[in-house]
């Protein structure tokens, strides 16, 4: 098959998989012009470091909606975790889409988002290692809690990259370190720009292509699969149990991965500052319905479409994939993505990759660029830093906290799953006792918070440095964050 193209006066012929590669770069370039003038939209209205940081705290519902859903779900949830979870647990990893959905979205709205904007305004506080300061009068918890952002968000951006960069090299068939720096480049050039601001306005645009993608990625692989009814008898044709209640792994590991990413919202930092910068309470109510629906249709045809891995993918037509025998987890999803959705369409698949991708990167940026500059430096280092020279700092460190991760991301030193796992493990098990027991309890005290936070991430570390998977580590480090609080805090009374 040919396509036609006109350069200049004459006419060329070039193949249609050229005239598409071109159409692809042409769509991508538009896009990234796009954002970049929104970048430079949010750095005319950023005056201050809350400006920067937490948009001046009045950001309407369905920018905040759309920022939390696209910050939860990035491209390590479409590459990396629906393809392993798929695979291996098949119909039954639509139980964490839905846990997602209800727990880690509309349960967090409704119960942290209007009393973490309260506590926002009593304390004026933009982060959350500034919260555990103010509430427990320990400035030692804030540093730990700014090195744990620091070190732990790191890998988790790395993750996101690393799932990007796969989808572009199979798509794209350009070299994963080129795209990597290139991506990096980009990230850091927005944020820099402008900011929480630039970031809210992106998000919505974000989330309207992740509903649309989504949607057509559902259509195009029930299409394939000839209607969900197939999909599912050619999934207990290969594993009876890929269709039952609880895939093959067991219980405990699908229990385990329910609880890691839908508690875990509970506490991570990227995702509780949506509701500093949020508007009012009427914001929240309708915030946490919009948030909620956008997370099941994106979570649902995620893991959905993992499940059907087992049926697109095997050794005789992707043989790439399983060079070592065993499934390559981190490339089941784009040599899915590339073999379900018809190469005319492609370019949505890698536009529904990159927002994913870019959302959840700005968030983790923010955060920590914030937690070096407010918490750490003017912090500890220098109290009477100048606001200019906050917000000037904390661009600095968008674009360095961007390189960290590309650089962490170029050694690939592991799947994605296990990197997803044992960052948001790790985060949750430190801050969720001192966070939601804190938020809710007056009887919670400095020791115990203390306790909490560093017993439970050593229980984490410890458990995956022993062997234990990260998803299962971060359940039993954040289970036992929960209990030591209230624990100690009595004890210690």
């Amino acid at each position: 098959m040919y396509g036609l193209l006109f350069c200049c006066d004459n006419m060329v012929i070039l193949p249609a998989k050229t005239k598409c590669m071109t159409a692809k770069l042409i769509v991508i370039a538009l896009y990234a012009i796009v954002i970049i003038l929104i970048g430079i939209i949010g750095l005319r209205r950023t005056k201050s470091s809350k400006d920067f940081l937490l948009g001046g705290g009045n950001v309407g519902a369905w920018m905040s909606a759309f920022s939390y859903g696209t910050a939860y779900f990035s491209a390590v949830l479409f590459i990396g975790f629906a393809g392993k979870i798929g695979w291996g647990f098949g119909l039954s990893g639509l139980w964490i889409a839905l846990f997602n959905a209800i727990v880690g979205v509309f349960v967090v709205w409704m119960l942290l988002g209007w009393r973490i904007k309260q506590v926002s305004l009593k304390y004026d506080i933009g982060t959350m290692s500034e919260f555990l300061e103010k509430r427990y009068g320990s400035p030692l918890l804030k540093l730990f809690s700014a090195i744990v952002i620091f070190i732990f968000l790191i890998p988790y951006s790395a993750a996101v990259f690393m799932g990007l960069s796969y989808l572009f090299e199979i798509s794209l068939g350009v070299p994963y370190v080129w795209i990597l720096a290139g991506m990096g480049i980009f990230t850091a050039t927005y944020i820099v720009l402008g900011g929480y601001k630039s970031m809210a306005m992106i998000d919505t645009i974000f989330g309207i292509i992740m509903t649309l993608s989504v949607l057509l990625l559902l259509y195009f692989t029930l299409e394939k699969g000839g209607g969900a009814a197939n999909i599912i008898h050619n999934l207990h044709e290969i594993e009876p149990r890929l269709v039952s209640w609880v895939g093959p792994p067991g219980w405990w590991p699908l229990f385990a991965l329910v609880f890691l990413t839908s508690v875990a919202p509970f506490a991570m930092p990227q995702l509780v500052q949506k509701f500093y910068a949020i508007r009012d309470r009427r914001s929240i109510r309708i915030g946490a319905v919009a948030s909620t629906i956008f997370a099941v249709l994106i979570g649902g045809v995620a893991y959905f479409m993992g499940s059907t891995t087992r049926v697109f993918i095997n050794p005789e037509s992707a043989p790439k994939v399983f060079m070592s025998g065993k499934p390559n987890f981190d490339q089941l999803m784009p040599e899915l993505l590339t073999n379900v959705i018809p190469a005319s369409l492609s370019v949505v698949i890698l536009l529904l990759i990159l927002s994913a991708s870019m959302s959840t990167l700005a968030s983790l940026v923010l955060i920590s660029s914030s937690s070096f500059t407010r918490d750490f430096w003017k912090g500890f280092i220098r109290k009477n830093m100048p606001d200019a020279q906050i917000t000037a700092m904390m661009r600095f460190m968008s674009a360095f906290f961007v390189l960290l991760a590309v650089l962490f991301a170029a050694v690939e030193l592991d799947v994605i799953v296990e990197i997803l796992g044992i960052s948001w493990g790790a985060i949750g098990a430190f801050f969720l006792g001192p966070f939601v027991w804190g938020l809710f309890s007056e009887r919670v005290n400095k020791t115990g918070a203390m306790v909490s936070g560093i017993g439970g991430l050593s229980i984490c570390l410890g458990l995956y440095l022993y062997g234990i998977s990260s998803p299962e580590a971060g359940t039993i480090g954040m289970m036992a964050s929960l209990a030591l609080n209230p624990i100690v805090s009595r004890l210690s009374k």
